[in-house]
């Protein structure tokens, strides 16, 4: 098994173990409800299969989405099945169409080397792109402990867990009665600095 396939496998693992955790106790009457919540979640795919080298960031990234936000979820999608987000690795600068994308839609995202290059961090750039399909416009400048402040805090900021505030409007973008807003923008959000 190629090495690459094997990190994102175990990757994957990883990230399901930590959101499994809370399963092995006994269930609590809120926890029932969060469960109940997760099944009526907005399920999106995404496809990766051409971003080679960004497999671990990318899954670092959905599992922060999917740990942080209740009314969507973030599956990777079967070889060759459709899915809503196409990510792909490019040579540029990071850059994603503007959401909220519905299932049946279609979004991209591209993982641009060039930010890579300059210092930022893979599962921050990961993130925040996935953060533009789910419907979040840039907020630049912004401090680093906004997800969506994207390049502006500079090189040493490593956070990639959206604040309460970006989880907020993600959980309003698909709430239940939001199901039949407007479709994704369609706006293409470059993050070059």
């Amino acid at each position: 098994m190629p090495y690459s396939i094997w990190l994102k496998a175990v990757s994957i693992a990883a990230a399901a173990t930590l959101a499994a955790a809370p399963a092995a106790n006994a269930a609590s009457e809120p926890e029932r409800a969060a469960g109940a919540n997760a099944a009526a979640a907005v399920t999106l795919y995404y496809d990766d299969s051409r971003a080679g080298g960004w497999e671990v960031a990318i899954a670092a990234g959905v599992a922060l989405w999917n740990a942080n936000v209740d009314n969507v979820r973030l599956v990777e999608a079967a070889p060759g099945a459709p899915a809503e987000i196409q990510i792909v690795a490019t040579s540029g600068w990071p850059q994603a169409t503007l959401g909220p994308v519905r299932p049946g839609g279609r979004s991209r995202v591209e993982l641009g080397s060039q930010a890579v290059a300059q210092g930022y961090d893979k599962v921050r750039i990961a993130a925040h792109e996935i953060g533009h399909n789910l419907g979040l416009p840039d907020t630049k400048p912004g401090p680093c402990s906004q997800l969506m402040s994207g390049s502006s805090p500079g090189t040493a900021c490593r956070n990639a867990v959206p604040n309460a505030a970006e989880q907020a409007r993600v959980e309003s973008a698909y709430a239940p009665r939001a199901a039949s807003r407007a479709p994704a923008d369609g706006r293409v959000m470059v993050d070059a600095p």
